[in-house]
C-alpha cells in the first residue's frame, strides 16, 4: 500500500511538475505578450495625450525651444523618451538629444512608426535606436496641425524566471491537494474576476470592476481593466454631457442649423430648422433636397461645399412665402468637406421695412396734399386783388385743409401712442353696454346730420377688462368709419354681446358700400382706403382702423371684419373677459 501511495504520489507529483512547468512557461509567455501590449497602449496613450495638449500649436522649428522643454518635462516625470517630428521627417525636439545635436540626427521619415503616423495612422515598432543606442518600443501619432508626436521606452522586462521556478518547486512539494489550491488561488479567482469585468464592460456595464488587488501580473492586468473601465465611464459621461449641452443650445436657438457630412448627407438638423422647413420624420443620412425639397437651398449648400469662402443667400420658401437668409460654409470632415448652414427668418424684418417705406410714402403724400392746397390758395390771396367774397371762399378752403392737416397730425400722434410698447393703459372691469351707450349718444348728432339711423342693441350686458379711454376711442373710430361709408337713409348699429368663444364682443354693423374681398386683409393698414375719393371728401385720414387694431392689441383683444360689397360691413372687437367673472 505504501509503495502504491508512493507511486501515486510520485506520479501525481511528476505529472503536476510537468504540467505546472509547461503551464508556467505558457502563462509567462501570455503575460509577457499582454504586458507588452499594455505597455504599447500606454505609450500610445501618452503620445495621444501629448498631441492633444499641443492642439492649436504647430510643430515647427521656431517652436523647438518650447517643444524641447515639454519633452524634457515628460522625460523627467515618466522616464519616457519624447520626440517631435515635422512633416518632412526632421526631428525638431527630442528629450534624449540636445538641441545643438539635432542636426546630426538622421531624417526619420523612413522609420516605420513615423511613416505610419505621417499617413494619419498610429504607428509602432521595436528596434535598436541609432540615435540613443538602446532597444526601444516606439509609438507615434499624427498631430492635428501636421507632424508627428512619438513616445518611446524600453520594453519592460518579463517576469523573473525565479518566480516561476519557485511556483513549480512549491507545486512539486505540495503535489495533489496543494496543486489545485494553488491554481485556484493564484490563477482561478483573479482570471474569473477579470473575465467577468471585461464581459461586463463589453456588455455596456461601465461600473463592472475586478475587485482584485495583487502585486503580480494578474493583479496588474486586473488593475489595468479597472482603470480602463473608469476611463471609459469618465469619457462616456463627458461625451454625453457635451452632447446634452450641444442639444440644449441647438434646441434653444431661434435660427435653424443644418450640418452635412463630406458626402452631402444630413448629420444634424435642429428643431427650429425642422419647423422652418416643415421637415418630417428622421432626416439623418438623407440629402438636403430629400428632406427640404427646395432647389435654392440645395444650390447654396453645394456652392458652400465647393467654394473656399462662406455663402450668403436670401431664399424664399414656396409654401408660406417666408424669406430666409442662409449662411453656409464648409469645414473639414473625414476625407472631404462638410457644410454647416445657419438659417435666419427675416420675413418679419422685410415686412416691417416694407411697412416703413409705405408709411413714409403715404404720410408724405397725405401731408403734401393739404399743404400744397394751403400754399396755393395763400399765394393766390397775396398776389391777386380779389373780391371779399372770393377771399372768404379761399380762406374757407385754406381752413378746411388746415383742419384736415390737424386731424392727420392728431391721428399720427394717436397711432404712434397706440403702437408704442409704453402706451399708458389702465384696464379694469367695464360694463360694455354703458360705454357703448355713452359713445353713441355723443355721435347721434353727427349721424342725424348725415341722415343715418344709428342705434344700440345689447344682446348680453357683458363686462370686459379694458381701458375706458382706449375703448371709447375704438368705438368712436368704428362708428365714424361706418358713418362715412353709409349713404343717407342707411343704418348703423352698435351691438354688445359675446363672441362664439365666449369673450366679450362689440360690433359696429352698417348698410354701407361694403368692402371687396381683395381689400379686407389690408383695411387695417395705415393710410389704406377702399374708396380714397370718398374718404378724403369726408375728411378721413386713413389711420382710424389702424388705431383701432393697435389699441385692441394693446389691451389683449382682437379685431376683424365681415363685409360684402353693396350690402354693408360689420367690424368686431373681442376684448379680455372681466377679471371678476
Amino acid at each position: 500500500m505504501a509503495s502504491t501511495r508512493l507511486r501515486l504520489v510520485g506520479t501525481t507529483v511528476a505529472a503536476f511538475a510537468a504540467i505546472s512547468l509547461l503551464a508556467g512557461a505558457i502563462l509567462r509567455a501570455s503575460v509577457s505578450e499582454r504586458q507588452a501590449a499594455i505597455h504599447l497602449e500606454q505609450l500610445v496613450e501618452q503620445a495621444e495625450t501629448l498631441a492633444a495638449a499641443l492642439d492649436g500649436a504647430r510643430l515647427v522649428a521656431p517652436e523647438a525651444g518650447a517643444l524641447k522643454a515639454m519633452a524634457d518635462a515628460v522625460r523627467a516625470r515618466s522616464g519616457l523618451r519624447v520626440s517631435f517630428i515635422v512633416a518632412d521627417g526632421s526631428v525638431v525636439a527630442d528629450s534624449d538629444v540636445h538641441r545643438l545635436d539635432l542636426d546630426r540626427v538622421a531624417n526619420h521619415a523612413g522609420r516605420p512608426e513615423i511613416a505610419a503616423a505621417l499617413e494619419g495612422r498610429m504607428g509602432s515598432s521595436r528596434r535598436q535606436s541609432a540615435t540613443v543606442g538602446r532597444t526601444l518600443v516606439y509609438a507615434a501619432v499624427p498631430h492635428p496641425a501636421g507632424g508627428v508626436v512619438r513616445v518611446a521606452d524600453e520594453r519592460p522586462a518579463p517576469p523573473p524566471a525565479a518566480l516561476w521556478l519557485g511556483v513549480w518547486a512549491t507545486g512539486v512539494a505540495l503535489a495533489g491537494v496543494a496543486s489545485w489550491m494553488l491554481i485556484r488561488t493564484v490563477a482561478g479567482e483573479p482570471i474569473a474576476r477579470i473575465a467577468g469585468a471585461v464581459e461586463g464592460l463589453a456588455a455596456g456595464d461601465l461600473d463592472a470592476r475586478t475587485g482584485w488587488h495583487a502585486g503580480d501580473e494578474l493583479g496588474r492586468i486586473a488593475a489595468a481593466v479597472d482603470r480602463l473601465g473608469a476611463e471609459l465611464d469618465a469619457r462616456l459621461r463627458e461625451i454625453s454631457g457635451e452632447k446634452e449641452q450641444l442639444q440644449a443650445v441647438l434646441s434653444g436657438m431661434v435660427e435653424g442649423v443644418l450640418v452635412l457630412d463630406e458626402q452631402g448627407h444630413i448629420l444634424l438638423a435642429n428643431p427650429r430648422l425642422r419647423e422652418m422647413m416643415r421637415m418630417r420624420g428622421d432626416t439623418a443620412g438623407k440629402r438636403p433636397i430629400e428632406a427640404i425639397r427646395n432647389a435654392a437651398v440645395e444650390e447654396a449648400l453645394a456652392d458652400a461645399a465647393a467654394g473656399a469662402g462662406p455663402v450668403v443667400r436670401e431664399i424664399r420658401l414656396g409654401g408660406d412665402h417666408a424669406l430666409l437668409r442662409v449662411h453656409a460654409s464648409a469645414f473639414p470632415s473625414g476625407e472631404g468637406k462638410g457644410v454647416v448652414a445657419v438659417f435666419h427668418d427675416i420675413t418679419e424684418i422685410r415686412r416691417v421695412e416694407a411697412l416703413r417705406r409705405d408709411f413714409v410714402t403715404n404720410a408724405s403724400h397725405e401731408l403734401r396734399t393739404p399743404l400744397t392746397a394751403i400754399r396755393g390758395f395763400a399765394e393766390t390771396l397775396l398776389r391777386n386783388e380779389l373780391s371779399r367774397q372770393e377771399q372768404r371762399r379761399y380762406l374757407e378752403i385754406i381752413l378746411g385743409h388746415s383742419e384736415r392737416l390737424s386731424r392727420l397730425v392728431d391721428d399720427l400722434l394717436e397711432l404712434s401712442r397706440a403702437e408704442s410698447a409704453s402706451l399708458p393703459l389702465e384696464p379694469h372691469d367695464l360694463r360694455l353696454a354703458g360705454i357703448a351707450s355713452d359713445v353713441l349718444a355723443g355721435l347721434t348728432a353727427a349721424a342725424r346730420e348725415r341722415g343715418i339711423d344709428a342705434g344700440l342693441r345689447v344682446d348680453e350686458d357683458v363686462s370686459a377688462n379694458a381701458d375706458p379711454a382706449a375703448l371709447e376711442q375704438i368705438l368712436i373710430n368704428l362708428l365714424d368709419n361706418a358713418f362715412k361709408y353709409t349713404d343717407p337713409g342707411g343704418k348703423v348699429e352698435l351691438i354688445v354681446g359675446r363672441a362664439p368663444g365666449g369673450r366679450p364682443r362689440v360690433r359696429v354693423s352698417d348698410t354701407g358700400i361694403g368692402i371687396p374681398a381683395a381689400d379686407r386683409d389690408r383695411i387695417f393698414e395705415r393710410f389704406y382706403r377702399v374708396d380714397r375719393a370718398r374718404s378724403r371728401g369726408l375728411g378721413g385720414t386713413g389711420l382710424g382702423l389702424s388705431i383701432v387694431r393697435h389699441l385692441a392689441a394693446a389691451m389683449g383683444g382682437e379685431v376683424g371684419v365681415e363685409s360684402a360689397p353693396g350690402v354693408g360691413s360689420t367690424f368686431w372687437v373681442d376684448l379680455p373677459t372681466a377679471s371678476s367673472r
